[in-house]
């Protein structure tokens, strides 16, 4: 792979990563226009982890403060200082555990679709009707109203619920922070926690999906500067445009989205047809 399509792939995946128009059916869609007839698994494993980079960055402060109350819940349960309920009834632990419980879905679907997966990644056709369903989702966030729930309303049946939009995300074309944070929202959750409880729950499921994806690689691959290149690219522009999907989930104008997916939908339907 020559270093600026690298570049120009890696911008797009970390674009539309965290923005709600699906990286995988961008990538699908590129690759197809830069005439690379195949997925080039090693590529696609290197800027999901700069994506990844950039949700662990931008949430370090929320990661640092979960960790830390997991770990003083535990000391405290061990001395009998505290009950399982009284820790279920702290913010942080609840939403560990809420997150915990939300990824078991993600993980039984995506094993599901795993062997599956070529066959997804190399339909032009499918992504265009991902792509349309996506936005008519989004389309639907724009009457929500403005309050919700913080962690503490939301329970284990709607995590869980979550989990398995996000699981489904795995077919190209649906949008995984798209798809989670307005299930999120239709199912009552604040704004600005939908979209972290998305992109938190994020992050167990992509490193989930890396660890699949390298034992499908052959011996043989590495990292070069092409790679190198585009890994960084995703890192940098995924970490824009993650705070500028916080900047407009919070105002409630992620429908505005829509109108892209559907153009975007219908021109890969085109393309395939």
């Amino acid at each position: 792979m020559e270093p600026m399509t690298a570049i120009v792939l890696g911008a797009i995946q970390g674009l539309t990563e965290f923005l709600p128009v699906s990286s995988s059916g961008h990538l699908v869609l590129f690759q197809y226009l830069f005439g690379l007839r195949e997925a080039e698994l090693f590529f696609d494993i290197s800027v999901h982890v700069g994506t990844l980079g950039a949700v662990v960055i931008f949430f370090r402060r929320e990661i640092g403060t979960i960790l830390l109350s997991l770990l003083r819940a535990a000391a405290r349960l061990m001395r009998k200082q505290i009950s399982f309920g009284d820790a279920w009834a702290e913010a942080d632990i609840r939403l560990a555990m809420l997150i915990v419980l939300g990824s078991v879905p993600t993980a039984v679907i995506g094993l599901l679709f795993h062997r599956i997966s070529d066959q997804l990644f190399s339909s032009v056709g499918l992504v265009g009707v991902t792509l349309i369903v996506t936005g008519t989702l989004l389309w639907g966030t724009r009457r929500i109203a403005r309050r919700g729930r913080g962690i503490n309303g939301f329970s284990v049946p709607k995590a869980v619920a979550i989990g398995a939009v996000q699981g489904l995300a795995i077919i190209p074309g649906i949008s995984r922070s798209g798809s989670t944070i307005a299930a999120g929202l239709f199912l009552g959750l604040e704004r600005g926690m939908a979209a972290r409880f998305s992109f938190l729950l994020s992050i167990p499921a992509i490193i989930g999906a890396e660890i699949l994806s390298l034992k499908e690689l052959g011996p043989s691959q590495h990292a070069d500067m092409a790679i190198l290149a585009g890994t960084a690219t995703a890192f940098v522009v995924g970490y824009l445009s993650l705070a500028m999907l916080m900047y407009v989930v919070r105002r409630g104008r992620m429908h505005l989205f829509a109108p892209y997916c559907w153009v975007v939908g219908v021109i890969a339907l085109a393309i395939a047809w």
